[in-house]
């Protein structure tokens, strides 16, 4: 099993549903996490596969230390591995329009990345040197509603058409 789904939220258990309806894998702690530890996720494009770092998240987030007042290492771990996994699906859906960004976000207009992100943008830019892709990624990760919508639009557009009923028979 894999150790990071037990930090999953509900949604995040179902964008973890569609990544795989989607043909894509999943592997965790792979040795690209060893790239920084400042990195907890990337996607293979080639390869189909998202990779959740979970071992970087947990030394991040304190979780192998002692826990400090109301189990903040488990916190700020779960936090960094549901951002993870929702900014490499961004990327997934990027890939579905075509390895397109998807215009939902333009860096200057419409959603804001706030500072702290500005310094992992810089990091993950330097890493894929796609600056708009990476940054709708960091806007759009806090909100795994969108995140699941947008996999579902872009993803999967052939299925929903073919799901209209016609009525002129």
């Amino acid at each position: 099993m894999l150790e990071f789904i037990l930090f999953l939220n509900s949604p995040e258990k179902e964008i973890v549903s569609l990544i795989k309806k989607a043909n894509y894998k999943i592997e965790e702690n792979t040795p690209l996490c060893l790239i920084s530890r400042k990195f907890f996720g990337f996607l293979k494009k080639k390869q189909r596969t998202v990779v959740i770092c979970t071992d970087n998240a947990k030394e991040y987030g304190g979780y192998m230390f002692a826990k400090g007042p109301k189990g903040d290492g488990s916190f700020k771990t779960g936090l960094m591995i549901r951002r993870a996994l929702r900014h490499e699906s961004v990327h997934i859906a990027q890939e579905c329009n075509g390895g397109h960004p998807i215009n939902e976000v333009n860096e200057g207009k419409g959603i804001k990345i706030s500072p702290y992100k500005l310094n992992a943008l810089k990091g993950s830019t330097e890493l894929t040197g796609e600056r708009e892709k990476e940054y709708e990624a960091y806007a759009l990760e806090d909100r795994p509603r969108k995140v699941i919508s947008l996999l579902k639009s872009y993803c999967f557009k052939q299925e929903r058409k073919s799901e209209v009923v016609r009525t002129d028979t």
